[in-house]
């Protein structure tokens, strides 16, 4: 698939913290002589310090497939994961350890992603403690502030909070590290329309504020326009366009993008039904 590239608006001096080059995935098929299930085919992303990529498309295109790479979690079978210079895509979890404070992760369901037999206060303290890190109250309270929940949450079990509250907790253990990347795996896909508004602020409040540098997974155009500095669309494991943020949601090139623009609900009901009409146009060219 013919690659649409375009001039990103962040500075590209700067030698990117993570760069993935050619990368393939591929699990085991069962039965037989059966070859292996590719899921990522030959995709090639960089994301510079203190840049936000987002990586776009509908449900099963690869882009969870694509974070789990780079967390180590999916089998590289081809091609490489570059992180802050050095290859770590073949590397044993133990040979990961030192990469791990730097990389984090928030996941897409804040009602999973939290043990529910810990306080709060301990599933912030966990990153901490599992990397040798000094950890106290004072500690898990000054997180708690970054993330506009109360000070006293931390004698509280998560279950005791909503949804996007939770997702709140979750977002504070990845800053718990201070890692220099975030995968955000459809962090605000389980949550109501206000709430997922409220989540991308303080994503981007923090990301200010921190420089922290994030690859931003979703299925939603509208929240990756917001969110991202540069945003790379994918299908079937491929990636198909990428390019500014501005440019790829004003002026889409390919098919795919143009019809993930188009199945972004509207409040006009006539402009709805054409764009509706167009996509099913797009999709039958």
């Amino acid at each position: 698939m013919s690659t649409t590239n375009i001039t990103s608006p962040v500075a590209v001096r700067d030698q990117p913290l993570l760069s993935l080059r050619n990368l393939d995935v591929a699990y085991r098929s069962r039965g037989f002589r059966k070859p292996p299930a590719h899921i990522i085919r030959d995709v090639s992303v960089d994301i510079h310090p203190g840049e936000i990529v987002g990586l776009v498309g509908e449900s099963g295109s690869g882009k969870t497939t694509l974070g789990r790479a780079v967390l180590g979690l999916a089998p590289v079978v081809g091609g490489e994961v570059i992180f802050d210079g050095q290859d770590i895509s073949g590397l044993t979890r133990r040979q990961r350890r030192p990469f791990a404070k730097d990389i984090q992760v928030i996941f897409q369901d804040p009602y999973s992603s939290l043990n529910p037999a810990l306080t709060i206060e301990e599933i912030l303290a966990e990153p901490l403690l599992a990397n040798g890190e000094k950890t106290g109250r004072e500690t898990v309270r000054d997180l708690l502030d970054k993330v506009h929940l109360p000070r006293d949450a931390g004698r509280r079990l998560a279950r005791e909070f909503s949804g996007g509250q939770r997702q709140r907790i979750a977002i504070a253990r990845a800053l718990a590290l201070n890692p220099r990347l975030i995968i955000c795996d459809e962090p605000t896909s389980a949550l109501d329309l206000s709430t997922q508004a409220r989540i991308v602020d303080l994503l981007l409040e923090l990301q200010e504020r921190t420089g922290v540098a994030m690859l931003f997974i979703t299925h939603d155009l509208d929240v990756v326009r917001v969110v991202s500095h540069r945003i790379a669309v994918m299908l079937h494991g491929e990636i198909v366009e990428t390019g500014p943020s501005a440019v790829i949601t004003s002026n889409p090139q390919h098919p795919y993008t143009q019809r993930l623009l188009m199945a972004a609900p509207v409040p006009d009901p006539k402009r709805q039904a054409e764009r509706r009409e167009s996509r099913r146009q797009l999709a039958q060219s």
